[in-house]
């Protein structure tokens, strides 16, 4: 490392100020309330008999409310007289075994005292047809069997493909209730036909499935819950088509177009499917999605706890830490490129001995004359965007920003004696 500190312990880190970026804040103020009324809503727990097995659907994402929407489900449920059960349902995340999406579940406050309903995790499939290119159509066993389905999951844009349906029930659907085998069968022919995919498998399932209805979420730019709707099976596609257009209103962003050095504190697969969000950092593991800032060099110093060691999405920054790497669960973090097909963002990034080098590194790499001038950003993660950091050399066009509030006065970056961040 004596060699990498020589090049680099000449290199300027620019002083920083804190700013606050403001969105749309529209939030629903007690959104359980508002899940009990969709919930009550004709084509939904009404559909539901006494004394069914009901298998209620919960993803790997960071969602909002998720454990307080899944346990209310759960006790719709349970007064129309059926016996709910959670299947883990998140295709190949927790490192592609069943203990591992249970646990996924659990860091999620997902569990089975919490919901008062056990969870049947299994990565054991059933194909129940193929579509007409050949692939075949995969179901969690758990959920094969049961009287009835239900999904709960987010809309928002995806972060490798565009389309008219992209994340939401639909690919909640096809790839998470198709585990392991079902994600890797609508990966295998790419991102550039996932758009077409997703929706058929789906198309699929829900006509050969008992799949009553699906939980709608949207989020605000602060990671908040604003529109919850149930949408009985038949009604799923055509209405999630409406939702993501309204997700991707609400999606928060980087304020600036341009950005010399992009740090991320934390990556992990409770904040993104690919560890932070490209739709916000701009880079993008496949050519089939665009949008975000123009980003020169991007650093990942950390992994959130939730993430347990995978840490897909660390090849998509230029560097890290040895920090991160050391906390690096590789068969987890390799499963997700093996089964989406995308391996780049699994690859490890330039890895630097802590913080400091790491973004002197990035300073030093990102092709401006001045390295004085650098246009630096801080973020938490890409879902908090609400209070971010930026160099003083950016203060000047946030000053002029009508959704930009400076918060303190130029600051040096705070590292320890072990020169890793305060």
């Amino acid at each position: 490392m004596s060699v990498l500190r020589t090049l680099l312990q000449d290199i300027p880190i620019p002083q920083m100020v804190r700013i606050r970026q403001k969105f749309d804040g529209t939030r629903l103020d007690r959104p359980t309330e508002d899940l009990e009324r969709e919930l009550a809503k004709p084509g939904a727990i009404d559909r539901i008999k006494p004394g069914q097995q009901v298998a209620v659907a919960v993803g790997s994402r960071g969602v909002a409310n998720i454990a307080a929407f899944t346990r209310t489900t759960i006790d719709a449920i349970k007064r129309a007289g059926a016996h709910p059960f959670i299947v883990p349902c998140m295709g190949s995340h927790g490192g592609a075994t069943a203990e591992g999406q249970k646990e996924v579940l659990h860091h999620l406050g997902v569990t089975e005292e919490a919901m008062g309903a056990p969870i049947r995790s299994t990565m054991e499939v059933v194909q129940i047809d193929q579509l007409p290119n050949g692939l075949p159509v995969y179901v969690d066993k758990y959920a094969y069997e049961a009287d009835a389905i239900v999904v709960i999951n987010r809309v928002k844009p995806h972060t490798a493909f565009r389309g008219k349906i992209e994340s939401g029930i639909m690919k909640m659907i096809s790839i998470g209730l198709g585990k392991q085998k079902g994600a890797e069968a609508c990966h295998q022919l790419g991102f550039k036909y996932m758009a077409e995919n997703v929706p058929a498998m789906a198309r699929i399932m829900i006509e050969k499935l008992p799949i009553l209805f699906g939980v709608a979420l949207v989020e605000n730019a602060y990671d908040e819950t604003c529109i919850v709707e149930v949408l009985p099976a038949a009604q799923v596609e055509e209405r999630e088509m409406v939702l993501l257009e309204i997700a991707k209103a609400r999606l928060p962003k980087i304020l600036f177009d341009q950005i010399d050095v992009l740090v991320i504190d934390y990556i992990g697969k409770n904040i993104s499917g690919d560890g932070m969000d490209p739709n916000i950092t701009g880079r993008y593991p496949t050519p089939y999605a665009h949008g975000g800032p123009d980003v020169s060099k991007m650093v990942v110093l950390d992994t959130t706890l939730e993430t347990k060691g995978n840490a897909n999405g660390v090849g998509t920054a230029d560097f890290t830490t040895q920090r991160l790497v050391d906390k690096m669960d590789l068969a987890a973090t390799y499963a997700n490129g093996l089964t989406s097909t995308v391996c780049a963002p699994t690859k490890i990034a330039t890895t630097l001995e802590n913080d400091l080098y790491a973004i002197k590194a990035a300073v030093k790499t990102c092709n401006i004359l001045d390295y004085t001038q650098c246009r630096l950003v801080r973020i938490r993660d890409t879902l908090h965007l609400g209070e971010i950091e930026i160099s003083v050399n950016l203060l000047e066009e946030a000053k002029l920003h009508p959704d930009i509030e400076i918060l303190t006065e130029p600051y040096d970056l705070p590292f320890n004696s072990e020169g890793n961040l305060v």
